[in-house]
């Protein structure tokens, strides 16, 4: 459920703040009040996670000043004025130095929560905002987001921290839906370029005239965006569907990379969706071309080769969407697991997002199987079928770890209750943990 959000109340006249605190928090807000600004600068950081209300005329600093130092702190924080009547002028000066809105003394107290509805959305939006950015930038959150131990993924993680330190161009290739977006998101987050412009284009999303004003321009004075060519310039430019390209495009592209020179001042990634059988990239575009987006290259594996990935993946969707629909995740029987094991998975990780999204809704419903989930993706699969046959043993240690795993997670690492559970000895369990290579400190 998310976190309530805050509204800092800054008046000297206590009747005023509590009255406003009271109207507020049975809006559902949490109020935090302060009689003096000094004191309320010290409580709001620059993401603060709310937005404050503060009177204009308060002895020692007040509110134009309070407000000048906010701004100076966070710029995009809303604070909303509280003017007396006849001051629309102070008003006007508090808007153009960047506050939110204002209110006219006696306001409406329906209005002020009106406006803290407004400020508080747009406030929730910036730090949503900010949250992403950061952990684009930041390479080791993005790469907790591919999952898995498996050898396949640990092989991509160690080319992920490899070829984000090289300057080459790139070319990701892979399955719909194994995570190649995701995979460029972590090479440009893991290199020298993380604090710089990431720009993603779509290929085969825009018809080519259009794609073409896109990355190269030219710019009309009523155009919003700049040309991605321009905007990713010092950073990486990720361009999706690349085969999708026509000749004239990939000859512009070959010229505005040549341009350049080498090292290259913007990095390009280059994603290959290919899917018919037997064709690549490099039969799709001119060879000039394919030569310099390939200098580099990597493969992103498809699901079917990554193991218990599957079950670990599983498992952390199902929690994600249990808490997003407020229900408890549903339990994986031996049975499920190595069903689960044993997909084709055509699909990838998209396609098992979408099977824990449903396995979630039909557990709350008290219905349904992850075999039936299956089945109805794809209705020539039999309930076990498997693309490439494994020995029982590697099921049966699938399963295990998954069991001993989300056991941990759902006792927050308690050792006992895990063994209590689990009706397993403690030299047992710590056997089983260092094995599958769990720790302990992972779940606290």
């Amino acid at each position: 459920m998310a976190q309530a959000m805050k509204i800092a109340i800054v008046d000297d006249e206590q009747d005023m703040r509590q009255s406003i605190s009271q109207w507020l928090a049975l809006s559902g807000y949490d109020t935090e009040t302060f009689a003096r600004a000094e004191d309320a600068l010290k409580a709001l950081g620059p993401d603060y996670p709310g937005i404050v209300i503060s009177d204009i005329k308060m002895p020692g600093m007040d509110g134009m000043q309070f407000l000048k130092k906010l701004m100076g702190t966070d710029s995009a924080l809303p604070v909303i004025m509280i003017t007396g009547h006849g001051d629309v002028p102070m008003a006007v000066e508090a808007m153009r130095l960047g506050a939110f809105d204002f209110l006219e003394k006696p306001f409406n107290p329906d209005r002020m929560s009106e406006l803290a509805k407004k400020a508080a959305n747009a406030r929730r939006l910036t730090l949503d905002n900010r949250a992403l950015r950061k952990e684009l930038s930041d390479g080791t959150q993005i790469m907790k987001k591919l999952i898995g131990a498996s050898p396949v993924m640990e092989r991509l993680k160690e080319d992920i921290l490899d070829l984000s330190q090289a300057d080459g161009h790139v070319l990701i290739e892979g399955e719909t839906g194994t995570g190649k977006t995701l995979v460029a998101h972590a090479l440009h987050a893991a290199g020298s370029r993380a604090g710089r412009k990431f720009v993603l284009v779509s290929c085969a999303a825009l018809e080519e005239e259009a794609l073409s004003k896109r990355l190269f321009g030219p710019v009309m004075p009523e155009d919003a965006q700049i040309p991605a060519m321009e905007e990713a310039r010092g950073g990486t430019l990720v361009l999706e569907d690349v085969e999708t390209l026509s000749e004239a495009l990939q000859a512009k592209l070959l010229n505005a990379i040549n341009e350049q020179g080498m090292p290259s001042e913007t990095r390009i990634i280059a994603i290959s969706n290919i899917q018919e059988a037997g064709k690549t990239c490099e039969d799709v575009l001119r060879n000039d071309l394919f030569y310099r987006l390939a200098a580099l290259r990597m493969t992103v594996p498809p699901l079917r080769q990554r193991g218990e990935d599957i079950l670990t993946l599983f498992t952390r969707l199902t929690e994600q969407f249990a808490e997003e629909y407020g229900c408890e995740a549903p339990k994986v029987s031996a049975q499920e697991a190595a069903q689960l094991l044993q997909a084709p998975w055509p699909g990838n990780v998209r396609q098992l997002i979408n099977i824990a999204e449903r396995a979630v809704l039909q557990a709350r419903r008290g219905s349904g199987t992850i075999a039936s989930l299956l089945m109805s993706d794809h209705e020539e699969m039999q309930p076990v079928m498997t693309t490439e046959g494994k020995p029982l043993k590697e099921y049966v240690e699938a399963f295990e770890r998954m069991l001993i795993d989300n056991t941990m997670r759902r006792h927050k690492g308690s050792i006992a209750s895990v063994m209590d559970e689990l009706c397993l000895p403690r030299r047992t369990l710590n056997e089983k943990m260092a094995k599958y290579g769990l720790q302990r400190s992972d779940y606290l």
